[in-house]
Protein backbone atom coordinates (compact mmCIF):
# COMPACT_ATOMS: atom_id res chain seq x y z
CA UNK A 1 0.00 0.00 0.00
CA UNK A 2 1.80 3.07 -0.71
CA UNK A 3 0.10 6.89 -0.12
CA UNK A 4 1.50 8.88 -2.93
CA UNK A 5 2.93 8.83 -6.52
CA UNK A 6 4.99 11.42 -8.47
CA UNK A 7 7.13 11.69 -11.52
CA UNK A 8 10.17 14.59 -10.59
CA UNK A 9 12.29 15.96 -13.71
CA UNK A 10 15.88 16.22 -13.03
CA UNK A 11 15.36 20.31 -11.84
CA UNK A 12 12.95 18.83 -9.33
CA UNK A 13 9.41 19.87 -11.39
CA UNK A 14 6.68 17.79 -10.55
CA UNK A 15 5.74 16.30 -13.33
CA UNK A 16 2.57 13.98 -12.19
CA UNK A 17 1.47 13.49 -8.49
CA UNK A 18 -1.61 11.49 -7.49
CA UNK A 19 -2.55 11.62 -3.75
CA UNK A 20 -4.43 8.06 -2.92
CA UNK A 21 -4.71 8.29 0.68
CA UNK A 22 -3.91 11.44 2.04
CA UNK A 23 -1.51 10.42 4.59
CA UNK A 24 1.31 12.40 3.66
CA UNK A 25 2.02 16.29 3.56
CA UNK A 26 1.45 17.82 0.38
CA UNK A 27 5.40 19.36 0.43
CA UNK A 28 6.49 15.75 0.41
CA UNK A 29 7.78 16.12 -3.54
CA UNK A 30 10.06 19.33 -2.26
CA UNK A 31 11.50 17.44 0.61
CA UNK A 32 12.42 14.55 -1.03
CA UNK A 33 14.34 16.06 -3.81
CA UNK A 34 16.31 18.18 -1.78
CA UNK A 35 16.98 15.40 0.42
CA UNK A 36 18.07 13.33 -2.68
CA UNK A 37 19.81 16.81 -4.03
CA UNK A 38 22.25 17.02 -0.93
CA UNK A 39 22.34 13.50 0.10
CA UNK A 40 25.56 13.37 2.51
CA UNK A 41 24.29 10.60 4.61
CA UNK A 42 26.57 7.64 5.77
CA UNK A 43 29.45 9.27 3.39
CA UNK A 44 27.36 8.19 0.15
CA UNK A 45 27.45 10.80 -2.70
CA UNK A 46 23.91 9.45 -3.85
CA UNK A 47 20.95 8.65 -2.06
CA UNK A 48 20.05 4.59 -1.67
CA UNK A 49 16.24 3.45 -3.35
CA UNK A 50 14.79 3.35 0.47
CA UNK A 51 15.06 5.81 2.82
CA UNK A 52 13.04 7.74 5.80
CA UNK A 53 12.80 11.47 6.45
CA UNK A 54 10.22 13.04 9.62
CA UNK A 55 8.04 8.65 9.40
CA UNK A 56 7.34 9.14 6.12
CA UNK A 57 9.44 5.94 3.78
CA UNK A 58 10.54 7.25 0.27
CA UNK A 59 10.69 4.71 -2.10
CA UNK A 60 12.81 6.14 -6.02
CA UNK A 61 13.68 4.41 -9.14
CA UNK A 62 15.58 6.84 -11.46
CA UNK A 63 14.06 6.21 -15.58
CA UNK A 64 16.08 7.68 -18.23
CA UNK A 65 16.08 10.71 -16.21
CA UNK A 66 12.72 10.51 -14.25
CA UNK A 67 12.59 9.94 -10.65
CA UNK A 68 9.28 8.14 -10.38
CA UNK A 69 8.48 7.61 -6.34
CA UNK A 70 6.37 6.68 -3.82
CA UNK A 71 5.36 7.59 -0.39
CA UNK A 72 4.07 5.84 2.51
CA UNK A 73 3.64 5.60 6.38
CA UNK A 74 3.19 2.22 6.61
CA UNK A 75 5.46 -0.79 6.41
CA UNK A 76 6.14 -2.45 3.68
CA UNK A 77 8.13 -4.36 1.33
CA UNK A 78 10.49 -2.72 -0.76
CA UNK A 79 11.68 -4.67 -3.50
CA UNK A 80 7.81 -4.56 -3.74
CA UNK A 81 7.47 -0.78 -3.87
CA UNK A 82 10.60 -0.16 -6.22
CA UNK A 83 9.21 -3.28 -8.80
CA UNK A 84 5.97 -1.55 -9.28
CA UNK A 85 7.48 1.85 -9.94
CA UNK A 86 9.77 0.06 -12.60
CA UNK A 87 6.23 -1.55 -13.85
CA UNK A 88 4.76 1.85 -14.01
CA UNK A 89 7.32 3.27 -15.57
CA UNK A 90 7.32 0.24 -18.25
CA UNK A 91 3.50 0.56 -18.88
CA UNK A 92 3.59 4.57 -19.56
CA UNK A 93 6.28 3.86 -21.69
CA UNK A 94 4.45 1.28 -23.71
CA UNK A 95 1.60 3.45 -23.75
CA UNK A 96 3.47 6.45 -25.18
CA UNK A 97 6.00 4.91 -27.40
CA UNK A 98 8.28 7.67 -25.88
CA UNK A 99 9.18 8.09 -22.04
CA UNK A 100 10.31 11.78 -21.52
CA UNK A 101 9.19 14.70 -19.74
CA UNK A 102 8.17 16.46 -22.96
CA UNK A 103 5.80 12.96 -23.54
CA UNK A 104 4.67 12.83 -20.01
CA UNK A 105 3.55 16.56 -20.19
CA UNK A 106 1.89 15.94 -23.49
CA UNK A 107 0.01 12.97 -22.48
CA UNK A 108 -0.68 14.01 -18.76
CA UNK A 109 -4.54 12.91 -19.21
CA UNK A 110 -3.78 9.76 -20.73
CA UNK A 111 -0.89 9.05 -17.93
CA UNK A 112 -3.16 9.81 -14.73
CA UNK A 113 -5.56 7.41 -16.43
CA UNK A 114 -3.60 4.80 -16.15
CA UNK A 115 -2.50 5.80 -13.13
CA UNK A 116 -6.22 5.53 -11.71
CA UNK A 117 -6.08 1.40 -13.17
CA UNK A 118 -2.83 0.48 -11.82
CA UNK A 119 -3.48 1.79 -8.67
CA UNK A 120 -6.86 2.19 -6.43
CA UNK A 121 -6.82 3.93 -2.89
CA UNK A 122 -2.84 2.65 -2.69
CA UNK A 123 -3.73 -0.73 -3.59
CA UNK A 124 -2.20 -2.39 -7.15
CA UNK A 125 -4.86 -3.92 -9.27
CA UNK A 126 -2.93 -4.57 -12.08
CA UNK A 127 1.08 -3.53 -14.16
CA UNK A 128 -0.31 -5.66 -17.32
CA UNK A 129 -0.31 -3.31 -20.60
CA UNK A 130 -2.78 -6.08 -22.27
CA UNK A 131 -4.93 -6.17 -19.01
CA UNK A 132 -4.92 -2.25 -19.27
CA UNK A 133 -6.12 -1.62 -23.00
CA UNK A 134 -9.60 -3.09 -21.91
CA UNK A 135 -10.21 0.02 -19.19
CA UNK A 136 -7.86 2.60 -20.90
CA UNK A 137 -9.28 4.45 -24.08
CA UNK A 138 -7.08 7.76 -24.46
CA UNK A 139 -5.34 7.84 -27.56
CA UNK A 140 -1.68 9.17 -27.22
CA UNK A 141 -0.47 12.41 -28.49
CA UNK A 142 2.79 11.21 -30.52
CA UNK A 143 5.79 12.78 -29.90
CA UNK A 144 8.22 13.77 -32.77
CA UNK A 145 10.90 11.01 -32.11
CA UNK A 146 13.54 12.94 -34.37
CA UNK A 147 13.98 16.02 -32.24
CA UNK A 148 14.64 13.61 -29.10
CA UNK A 149 18.04 12.60 -27.24
CA UNK A 150 17.01 9.05 -27.13
CA UNK A 151 18.02 7.52 -23.55
CA UNK A 152 16.84 4.28 -23.18
CA UNK A 153 19.18 1.46 -24.04
CA UNK A 154 17.75 1.06 -27.61
CA UNK A 155 19.21 4.28 -28.27
CA UNK A 156 22.56 2.57 -29.09
CA UNK A 157 20.97 1.07 -31.99
CA UNK A 158 20.34 4.67 -33.63
CA UNK A 159 24.26 6.18 -35.14
CA UNK A 160 24.37 7.89 -37.98
CA UNK A 161 22.33 7.66 -40.56
CA UNK A 162 21.33 4.05 -40.66
CA UNK A 163 18.91 3.62 -38.05
CA UNK A 164 17.15 0.09 -36.63
CA UNK A 165 13.79 1.02 -35.26
CA UNK A 166 14.10 1.59 -31.43
CA UNK A 167 11.69 -1.08 -28.90
CA UNK A 168 9.71 1.87 -27.04
CA UNK A 169 11.65 4.87 -27.79
CA UNK A 170 9.39 5.56 -30.96
CA UNK A 171 6.49 3.94 -30.94
CA UNK A 172 3.21 3.04 -28.55
CA UNK A 173 1.61 -0.64 -28.68
CA UNK A 174 -1.91 1.29 -28.57
CA UNK A 175 -1.56 3.89 -31.57
CA UNK A 176 -1.76 2.46 -34.83
CA UNK A 177 0.53 4.61 -37.93
CA UNK A 178 -0.63 7.25 -39.54
CA UNK A 179 -3.88 6.29 -41.92
CA UNK A 180 -4.40 4.01 -39.69
CA UNK A 181 -2.02 1.08 -40.66
CA UNK A 182 -0.14 -0.86 -38.14
CA UNK A 183 3.90 -2.19 -39.29
CA UNK A 184 3.29 -5.75 -38.12
CA UNK A 185 7.11 -6.62 -36.52
CA UNK A 186 8.88 -8.26 -33.50
CA UNK A 187 11.68 -7.20 -31.59
CA UNK A 188 13.85 -9.29 -29.48
CA UNK A 189 16.68 -7.65 -27.38
CA UNK A 190 19.33 -9.86 -25.46
CA UNK A 191 20.50 -7.04 -22.82
CA UNK A 192 23.48 -8.31 -20.74
CA UNK A 193 25.13 -6.50 -17.68
CA UNK A 194 28.63 -8.05 -16.61
CA UNK A 195 30.24 -7.19 -13.73
CA UNK A 196 33.97 -8.09 -13.58
CA UNK A 197 37.07 -7.52 -10.69
CA UNK A 198 40.45 -7.78 -11.75
CA UNK A 199 43.70 -8.35 -9.67
CA UNK A 200 46.52 -5.66 -9.49
CA UNK A 201 48.71 -8.47 -11.88
CA UNK A 202 45.37 -8.58 -14.54
CA UNK A 203 43.91 -11.68 -13.12
CA UNK A 204 39.98 -12.05 -13.04
CA UNK A 205 38.98 -12.27 -9.35
CA UNK A 206 35.06 -12.23 -10.28
CA UNK A 207 32.90 -12.47 -13.13
CA UNK A 208 28.99 -12.23 -13.33
CA UNK A 209 26.74 -12.08 -15.79
CA UNK A 210 22.76 -10.61 -15.28
CA UNK A 211 20.89 -11.11 -19.03
CA UNK A 212 17.20 -10.47 -19.92
CA UNK A 213 15.70 -11.71 -23.22
CA UNK A 214 13.01 -8.10 -23.92
CA UNK A 215 10.45 -8.30 -26.29
CA UNK A 216 7.65 -6.14 -27.47
CA UNK A 217 5.38 -7.40 -30.14
CA UNK A 218 3.25 -5.06 -32.87
CA UNK A 219 2.16 -8.76 -34.46
CA UNK A 220 -2.06 -7.89 -34.58
CA UNK A 221 -3.73 -10.95 -33.51
CA UNK A 222 -1.18 -12.20 -31.48
CA UNK A 223 0.07 -15.04 -32.69
CA UNK A 224 1.96 -17.86 -31.42
CA UNK A 225 6.01 -17.33 -31.18
CA UNK A 226 8.84 -19.85 -31.29
CA UNK A 227 11.75 -18.64 -30.09
CA UNK A 228 15.10 -21.03 -30.23
CA UNK A 229 18.13 -20.64 -28.14
CA UNK A 230 21.42 -22.25 -28.35
CA UNK A 231 21.52 -26.25 -28.46
CA UNK A 232 24.30 -26.59 -26.44
CA UNK A 233 22.62 -24.87 -23.91
CA UNK A 234 22.96 -25.89 -20.25
CA UNK A 235 21.21 -24.70 -17.05
CA UNK A 236 23.00 -25.07 -13.64
CA UNK A 237 26.32 -26.77 -13.41
CA UNK A 238 25.29 -30.06 -12.58
CA UNK A 239 23.06 -30.08 -15.96
CA UNK A 240 24.22 -33.32 -18.32
CA UNK A 241 24.71 -31.08 -21.07
CA UNK A 242 27.49 -29.49 -19.50
CA UNK A 243 29.75 -32.92 -21.02
CA UNK A 244 29.26 -31.30 -24.65
CA UNK A 245 32.54 -29.40 -23.77
CA UNK A 246 33.80 -25.58 -23.10
CA UNK A 247 32.44 -24.21 -26.06
CA UNK A 248 28.86 -24.83 -24.10
CA UNK A 249 26.91 -21.78 -22.88
CA UNK A 250 26.20 -22.35 -19.35
CA UNK A 251 23.90 -20.37 -17.13
CA UNK A 252 23.31 -20.83 -13.22
CA UNK A 253 20.24 -20.52 -13.32
CA UNK A 254 17.12 -18.26 -15.25
CA UNK A 255 13.58 -17.88 -15.25
CA UNK A 256 10.84 -17.29 -17.71
CA UNK A 257 7.57 -14.97 -17.87
CA UNK A 258 4.31 -16.24 -17.46
CA UNK A 259 3.03 -16.90 -21.15
CA UNK A 260 6.38 -19.14 -21.72
CA UNK A 261 5.56 -22.25 -22.48
CA UNK A 262 8.65 -24.89 -22.28
CA UNK A 263 6.61 -28.12 -23.85
CA UNK A 264 10.00 -28.56 -25.80
CA UNK A 265 12.90 -26.94 -23.96
CA UNK A 266 14.66 -29.70 -22.75
CA UNK A 267 14.13 -31.18 -26.03
CA UNK A 268 15.67 -28.42 -28.27
CA UNK A 269 16.05 -25.50 -26.10
CA UNK A 270 12.78 -23.91 -27.68
CA UNK A 271 10.66 -21.36 -26.15
CA UNK A 272 6.82 -21.00 -27.02
CA UNK A 273 5.00 -17.89 -26.25
CA UNK A 274 1.96 -15.93 -27.36
CA UNK A 275 3.57 -12.49 -26.20
CA UNK A 276 1.38 -9.91 -24.34
CA UNK A 277 1.29 -6.48 -25.62
CA UNK A 278 3.54 -4.33 -24.23
CA UNK A 279 7.86 -4.84 -23.65
CA UNK A 280 8.09 -7.48 -21.31
CA UNK A 281 11.01 -9.90 -20.09
CA UNK A 282 10.71 -13.16 -21.98
CA UNK A 283 13.71 -14.68 -20.01
CA UNK A 284 16.15 -13.71 -16.99
CA UNK A 285 18.94 -15.78 -16.61
CA UNK A 286 22.37 -15.21 -14.70
CA UNK A 287 26.26 -16.71 -15.35
CA UNK A 288 29.33 -16.97 -13.75
CA UNK A 289 30.82 -19.66 -15.99
CA UNK A 290 34.28 -18.01 -17.28
CA UNK A 291 34.14 -15.51 -20.30
CA UNK A 292 35.86 -13.15 -22.32
CA UNK A 293 36.40 -9.67 -20.91
CA UNK A 294 35.45 -7.22 -23.32
CA UNK A 295 38.23 -4.51 -22.02
CA UNK A 296 41.65 -5.08 -20.36
CA UNK A 297 42.85 -1.97 -17.51
CA UNK A 298 46.52 -1.31 -17.25
CA UNK A 299 47.28 1.11 -14.64
CA UNK A 300 50.77 2.36 -13.88
CA UNK A 301 51.77 4.76 -11.03
CA UNK A 302 55.15 6.28 -10.65
CA UNK A 303 56.70 8.63 -8.23
CA UNK A 304 57.89 11.36 -9.78
CA UNK A 305 59.47 13.06 -6.62
CA UNK A 306 58.10 14.15 -3.24
CA UNK A 307 55.07 16.25 -4.34
CA UNK A 308 54.37 14.72 -7.90
CA UNK A 309 53.31 11.32 -9.23
CA UNK A 310 51.88 10.05 -12.87
CA UNK A 311 49.59 7.93 -14.07
CA UNK A 312 49.57 5.81 -17.04
CA UNK A 313 45.67 3.89 -18.27
CA UNK A 314 45.41 2.07 -20.52
CA UNK A 315 42.51 0.05 -21.68
CA UNK A 316 42.79 -2.63 -24.97
CA UNK A 317 39.39 -3.50 -26.40
CA UNK A 318 39.26 -7.08 -26.82
CA UNK A 319 36.66 -7.91 -29.12
CA UNK A 320 36.24 -7.73 -33.47
CA UNK A 321 37.24 -4.70 -35.18
CA UNK A 322 34.00 -5.44 -36.76
CA UNK A 323 32.03 -4.11 -32.95
CA UNK A 324 31.78 -0.81 -31.47
CA UNK A 325 31.90 0.32 -27.77
CA UNK A 326 30.34 3.62 -27.19
CA UNK A 327 30.17 6.33 -24.07
CA UNK A 328 33.03 4.90 -22.10
CA UNK A 329 33.24 6.74 -19.00
CA UNK A 330 36.94 5.64 -17.09
CA UNK A 331 37.13 6.40 -13.40
CA UNK A 332 39.98 6.39 -10.53
CA UNK A 333 39.69 7.44 -6.87
CA UNK A 334 43.33 10.16 -6.45
CA UNK A 335 44.73 10.33 -3.09
CA UNK A 336 43.02 12.92 -0.81
CA UNK A 337 45.79 15.53 -1.07
CA UNK A 338 46.03 15.80 -5.07
CA UNK A 339 45.58 19.29 -6.05
CA UNK A 340 46.43 19.38 -9.53
CA UNK A 341 46.05 17.04 -12.51
CA UNK A 342 47.71 17.35 -15.73
CA UNK A 343 46.16 15.07 -18.48
CA UNK A 344 48.12 14.23 -21.75
CA UNK A 345 46.36 12.11 -24.18
CA UNK A 346 47.59 10.19 -27.16
CA UNK A 347 48.50 11.84 -30.20
CA UNK A 348 45.44 12.43 -32.65
CA UNK A 349 42.61 10.97 -29.95
CA UNK A 350 39.39 12.47 -31.09
CA UNK A 351 35.91 12.55 -29.14
CA UNK A 352 38.41 11.64 -25.78
CA UNK A 353 37.40 14.30 -22.41
CA UNK A 354 39.21 13.85 -19.62
CA UNK A 355 38.34 15.97 -15.71
CA UNK A 356 39.59 15.97 -12.20
CA UNK A 357 36.73 16.17 -9.65
CA UNK A 358 38.16 18.34 -6.86
CA UNK A 359 35.28 17.55 -4.61
CA UNK A 360 35.44 13.94 -4.28
CA UNK A 361 39.60 13.79 -5.60
CA UNK A 362 38.64 11.20 -8.46
CA UNK A 363 39.94 10.99 -12.20
CA UNK A 364 37.26 11.11 -15.14
CA UNK A 365 38.08 9.72 -18.62
CA UNK A 366 35.35 9.88 -21.31
CA UNK A 367 35.45 8.10 -24.61
CA UNK A 368 33.12 8.72 -27.32
CA UNK A 369 33.94 5.42 -29.00
CA UNK A 370 35.91 2.31 -29.31
CA UNK A 371 36.62 0.17 -31.64
CA UNK A 372 37.28 -3.47 -31.15
CA UNK A 373 41.20 -4.69 -31.33
CA UNK A 374 42.31 -0.84 -30.51
CA UNK A 375 43.84 0.53 -27.30
CA UNK A 376 43.95 3.95 -25.57
CA UNK A 377 46.46 5.72 -23.24
CA UNK A 378 45.92 8.25 -20.84
CA UNK A 379 49.01 10.05 -19.04
CA UNK A 380 47.93 11.98 -15.61
CA UNK A 381 50.37 14.15 -14.04
CA UNK A 382 49.27 14.80 -10.33
CA UNK A 383 50.49 17.28 -7.44
CA UNK A 384 50.01 16.61 -4.29
CA UNK A 385 49.92 19.44 -1.28
CA UNK A 386 51.63 17.59 1.00
CA UNK A 387 53.84 14.34 0.82
CA UNK A 388 52.26 11.31 1.03
CA UNK A 389 53.70 8.76 3.63
CA UNK A 390 53.94 5.38 2.65
CA UNK A 391 52.52 3.77 -0.73
CA UNK A 392 51.03 5.69 -3.25
CA UNK A 393 48.81 2.74 -4.69
CA UNK A 394 47.25 1.80 -1.54
CA UNK A 395 46.05 6.00 -1.59
CA UNK A 396 44.58 5.57 -5.29
CA UNK A 397 41.84 3.50 -7.04
CA UNK A 398 40.58 1.25 -7.47
CA UNK A 399 39.74 1.61 -11.67
CA UNK A 400 36.48 1.16 -12.86
CA UNK A 401 35.03 1.26 -16.00
CA UNK A 402 31.31 2.00 -17.81
CA UNK A 403 30.46 1.19 -21.42
CA UNK A 404 28.18 0.06 -23.94
CA UNK A 405 28.77 -2.23 -26.54
CA UNK A 406 25.84 -3.00 -29.76
CA UNK A 407 25.81 -6.14 -31.12
CA UNK A 408 28.17 -7.78 -28.96
CA UNK A 409 27.44 -10.51 -25.90
CA UNK A 410 29.84 -11.66 -23.13
CA UNK A 411 27.77 -15.12 -22.72
CA UNK A 412 27.27 -16.27 -26.40
CA UNK A 413 23.47 -17.01 -25.92
CA UNK A 414 22.40 -16.74 -29.07
CA UNK A 415 18.82 -16.51 -30.50
CA UNK A 416 18.81 -19.40 -32.90
CA UNK A 417 15.20 -18.50 -34.84
CA UNK A 418 12.39 -16.50 -34.46
CA UNK A 419 9.50 -18.52 -35.80
CA UNK A 420 5.85 -16.82 -36.09
CA UNK A 421 2.47 -18.77 -37.14
CA UNK A 422 1.51 -17.45 -40.35
CA UNK A 423 -1.96 -16.62 -40.98
CA UNK A 424 -1.10 -16.62 -44.61
CA UNK A 425 1.13 -17.43 -47.42
CA UNK A 426 1.52 -13.59 -47.80
CA UNK A 427 2.23 -13.02 -43.92
CA UNK A 428 5.88 -12.14 -43.46
CA UNK A 429 6.00 -9.75 -40.40
CA UNK A 430 9.41 -7.45 -39.77
CA UNK A 431 12.03 -9.46 -37.03
CA UNK A 432 14.43 -8.04 -35.03
CA UNK A 433 16.76 -9.60 -32.61
CA UNK A 434 19.47 -7.56 -31.05
CA UNK A 435 22.38 -7.94 -28.71
CA UNK A 436 23.43 -5.31 -26.24
CA UNK A 437 26.68 -5.64 -23.78
CA UNK A 438 26.77 -2.61 -20.52
CA UNK A 439 28.39 -2.57 -17.39
CA UNK A 440 27.36 -3.11 -14.16
CA UNK A 441 30.19 -3.40 -12.26
CA UNK A 442 33.56 -3.47 -14.11
CA UNK A 443 36.68 -2.72 -11.62
CA UNK A 444 40.51 -3.21 -11.46
CA UNK A 445 42.34 -2.99 -8.41
CA UNK A 446 45.74 -0.70 -8.40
Amino acid sequence: MISQFFVLSQRGDNIVFRDYRGEVPKGSAEIFFRKVKFWKEDGEEEAPPVFNVDGVNYFHVKVVGLLFVATTRVNVSPSLVLELLQRIARVIKDYLGVLNEDSLRKNFVLVYELLDEVIDFGYVQTTSTELLKSYVFNEPLVVDAARLQPLSPAAIFMQGTKRMPGTAVTKSVVANEPGGRKREEIFVDIIEKISVTFSSSGYILTSEIDGTIQMKSYLSGNPEIRLALNEDLSIGRGDYRSSFGSGSVILDDCNFHESVRLDNFDLDRTLTLVPPDGEFPVMNYRMTQEFKPPFRINTLIEEAGALKAEVILKVSAEFPSSITANTIIVQMPLPKYTTRVNFELEPGALGQTTDFKEANRRLEWGLKKIVGGSEHTLRAKLTFSQELHGNITKEAGPVSMTFTIPMYNASRLQVKYLQIAKKSSTYNPYRWVRYVTQANSYVARI
